[in-house]
């Protein structure tokens, strides 16, 4: 099978509606209205960085047959003209006294009613993209529908790629390992974080990456405390030890993984922590297979973490989905219990404290296959890597 480098044939769209209108038909509803960039664009191919303004509200409906019908401001027109989609209406926006509601109502007071719902994302890992007022405004304007939650329907289609989603996934995860292979080449102490992420980033950037849209980072002396809110202009010191998270995007889709690297030296209980959570991953590994779960991964990776002396985990869960968002649904914890199926891209990321003021999280990404599971980065190396 050929796969294209950049977009998807419409055969994937069509397959992807289909697989929609087929939950629609279990579900009973009479359509589905979608209002975010992830779910447009997957339905459509209408990808644009100008989401990135929120001024403007973006509507599709999927109705029971045929093609989905996009309802947008006037300035998308000639982009979606451009995708596999035919049914484009149109009005000026912004327009604060009326946008795009009157269409929208229009739209699926047009539609068949047989079962008098329609489906909107309402509920777990997701929102509404459009004023609150404007929901409810469209909501009393419904003629014998009403609004019903498909989020869970949604995310269970999403979180399964195609061998061509695969595919971008896989690009991104190539371009960012390339990347962590030249942080001991060019990453000092004296450094700031924002120096050494700033390269890393431009080195993405040259080897293929369309954004780097995530680039965290945090250290400290021999560990971190935080994954979440650098880089910082902290200098490294000798002794220190730097973690780099990573999600960058090629054609639309993320790659998701960390690093750890220690400067000069390294002590013997962090260096134990690392395998520790290098560990974790292998356990999480041989767990994710067809017909088991996201807790059976998160056990497995935890009684690892707990032999080898945790004292908790800050961050909640140890991984989860990924594709055209950074982080997708499902979650790897201790009671999502949602079975593993083929296609579905997942993060491991074991995480533990493992002394006072210090974390260790290690990540890597992988898609289920039919007899098990597939490696999508390069891992990591089985000890830390020291610079000096």
């Amino acid at each position: 099978m050929t796969i294209r480098e950049f977009g998807f044939d419409d055969a994937e769209f069509e397959a992807r509606t289909a697989k929609m209108q087929a939950v629609m038909r279990e579900k009973k509803l009479d359509a589905v209205f979608l209002t975010t960039e992830p779910n447009i664009r997957y339905y459509t191919g209408y990808y644009t960085q100008f989401w990135e303004s929120p001024t403007r509200p973006w509507f599709l409906i999927i109705p029971t047959e045929g093609k989905p019908i996009a309802v947008i401001p006037g300035i998308g027109a000639s982009g979606m003209a451009a995708t596999w989609i035919d049914d484009i209406r149109t009005w000026s926006s912004p327009a604060p006294e009326d946008d795009g509601i009157s269409l929208v109502a229009g739209v699926l007071n047009a539609l068949p009613t047989k079962y008098g719902r329609v489906g909107a994302t309402l509920g777990l890992q997701s929102y509404l993209r459009m004023p609150t007022t404007d929901y409810l405004n469209l909501s009393t304007r419904l003629q014998g529908k009403e609004f019903v939650d498909i989020a869970l329907e949604m995310h269970r289609l999403r979180s399964v790629k195609s061998p061509a989603e695969i595919a971008k996934i896989r690009k991104a995860c190539v371009i960012t390992n390339n990347a962590f292979d030249r942080i001991p080449l060019h990453a000092r102490v004296g450094q700031t974080e924002r120096d050494i992420c700033r390269q890393m980033r431009i080195d993405m950037l040259e080897d293929g990456a369309e954004f780097v849209k995530y680039l965290i980072s945090g250290s400290g002396p021999d560990g971190y405390d935080s994954i979440i809110m650098g880089p910082t202009s902290r200098n490294i010191e000798r002794g220190d030890v730097l973690i780099i998270d990573v999600g960058c995007v090629y054609d639309g889709y993320f790659s998701d993984f960390d690093r750890n690297f220690a400067f000069g030296e390294c002590s013997v209980e962090t260096k134990k922590a690392y395998e520790c959570v290098y560990e974790a991953t292998s356990a999480g590994f041989a767990a994710a297979h067809p017909g088991a779960t996201t807790t059976d991964i998160y056990n497995a990776m935890w009684a690892v973490m707990e032999a080898g002396g945790a004292l908790g985990n800050e961050v909640g869960r140890l991984g989860h989905g990924l594709g055209s968002q950074l982080t997708e649904w499902p979650s790897n914890t201790a009671t999502d219990n949602t079975p593993l199926v083929p296609g579905m891209v997942i993060t491991l990321e074991p995480g533990m404290t493992y002394a006072k003021g210090k974390d260790m999280v290690h990540e890597e990404d992988i898609v289920i296959t039919e007899d098990g599971a597939e490696w999508l980065t390069r891992r990591a190396s089985e000890q830390i890597t020291i610079i000096t």
